[in-house]
């Protein structure tokens, strides 16, 4: 898809009614500081859309930011952040609860882990809840840039391993640094909204 507008269109907090749309919506998950702000800096080419911070826990609202008119991406509040009282969390996670079931245009939730590390007692929790709730979650292992490159297929498989992969399940490595994963990432959301550009514009795609 070819970014040609990109904006926070709502934020929608614990007690908020969320937005009946009628275009579809991809949604991303994953605990937090795991990437998901850079990630949507990244496939939207802009620097600071989604907001970024060193302070896990910054993100605890759900975020719809609108693509060209055509589709929403779905920035989830991040979970497994220590510091936040058990209450919040469990708030947060009653809100995410709530969008993933009563959305009625999500197509796809992609669920981001931190290649470096074995995934979390909370990831493994999460890509469970989902796929007990029907949904097929798309892997993407963030901060590709922060492995050497003979590291990268060994931490690859022990993603898998330890959130229980199957041979169907995708996984796509993804870095903010260097762009790795955000052409695969589209293709992927195209096909999942049914997008395909004009032919006007097709021979410049990015």
């Amino acid at each position: 898809m070819i970014i040609r507008s990109a904006e926070l269109e709502t934020v929608c907090g614990i007690t908020s009614r969320l937005p009946e749309h009628l275009l579809p919506e991809i949604a991303f998950a994953g605990k937090s500081n795991v990437g998901k702000s850079s990630l949507i800096n990244t496939l939207v080419n802009r620097k600071a859309l989604a907001r970024t911070s060193s302070q896990p826990g910054k993100t605890q609202t759900i975020n719809f930011y609108n693509i060209n008119q055509a589709m929403y991406l779905v920035d989830l509040p991040g979970y497994g952040f220590a510091k936040v009282p058990d209450s919040e969390r469990e708030k947060w996670g009653k809100m995410i609860e709530r969008y993933l079931h009563q959305s009625r245009q999500l197509k796809a939730v992609f669920l981001l882990v931190d290649i470096r590390h074995k995934p979390s007692g909370n990831d493994k929790t999460m890509y469970d809840w989902m796929v007990y709730q029907g949904f097929q979650p798309i892997i993407i292992a963030t901060k590709l840039d922060k492995l050497k490159k003979s590291q990268a297929a060994k931490s690859i498989q022990e993603v898998k391993n330890g959130l229980g992969l199957k041979a169907h399940d995708i996984l796509i490595p993804f870095s903010a640094e260097t762009r790795q994963g955000r052409d695969e990432i589209w293709q992927l959301m195209d096909e999942l909204v049914g997008w395909t550009e004009p032919e006007k514009t097709q021979k410049g795609n990015v």
